[in-house]
């Protein structure tokens, strides 16, 4: 079962673990709200979709006034992203990124273990990075009778950073997103960006996010969202010779 951002989003504070505030909303009045409430007049809208590829479909836009504000809410809220209508937003304050990073944790079904993927490469085009760069991805195997073990959890967060407050952070957070693993049976956690604010932050921001989870008893904000469902298409015909024809 995939889940959306908003909702990877609780799950991930629920550990610990710093994410972006963001706010849902499923029309104007609910956008307009919660733009009302942020510090400045920059915010940042999501689609929510169960699909990746949001900001390349220009479902995912920075905003500085009230006026572009409205127009890309109705915008998005007005898009189908592969063929997935937009029927909800996230809506946050803007952060000042220093640099975007990669994590993932997933199960190896090769190794039947549990594999961490990290990069210093993270954003839109970290596609691209894993066919043309491909020594810019860490892989780490995790044992499952051990987890992830404070060694282990510096030893890969080093890949990234030289800092140790930096490294300390990311070790925390590597962690955190194993317990969550394990205590939903999630087969994927992928956080695209990981970002470093200017302030000296790690924070979650998932512009891209996934999270495939097995097992979802106990977690009340999974059991109660619809499914969401592409659109069917409707089906073509083409008249050919004769009494020939094509659907």
């Amino acid at each position: 079962m995939k889940i959306h951002e908003y909702q990877a989003k609780e799950l991930l504070s629920r550990y610990g673990i710093p994410v972006d505030k963001g706010f849902l909303c499923t029309n104007m009045d609910e956008a307009l709200k919660v733009y009302s409430q942020l510090p400045t007049k920059s915010a940042i809208i999501k689609a929510q979709v169960l699909i990746g590829g949001r900001g390349k479909a220009g479902g995912v836009k920075i905003v500085h006034s009230e006026e572009a504000y409205k127009q890309r809410v109705n915008d998005i809220l007005n898009m189908d992203i592969k063929g997935l209508p937009v029927k909800k937003i996230l809506v946050g304050e803007v952060v000042n990124i220093a640099s975007e990073y990669y994590l993932s944790l997933v199960i190896d079904r090769e190794t039947k273990s549990v594999l961490l993927m990290l990069s210093s490469e993270g954003g839109m085009d970290i596609e691209d990075v894993s066919r043309t760069k491909s020594e810019k991805i860490h892989r780490f195997l995790i044992d499952s009778p051990w987890g992830v073990t404070d060694f282990l959890a510096r030893r890969a967060a080093f890949k990234l950073f030289d800092n140790l407050a930096l490294v300390q952070q990311a070790a925390d957070i590597i962690k955190q997103l194993y317990r969550l693993l394990v205590a939903t049976d999630a087969s994927l956690i992928e956080i695209n960006p990981l970002v470093l604010t200017v302030e000296g932050k790690l924070v979650l921001l998932m512009l891209k996010s996934t999270l495939i989870i097995m097992r979802f008893i106990d977690i009340p904000i999974l059991l109660s969202l619809p499914k969401q469902t592409k659109k069917r298409k409707k089906s073509k015909r083409l008249r050919l010779k004769d009494s020939a024809m094509c659907i």
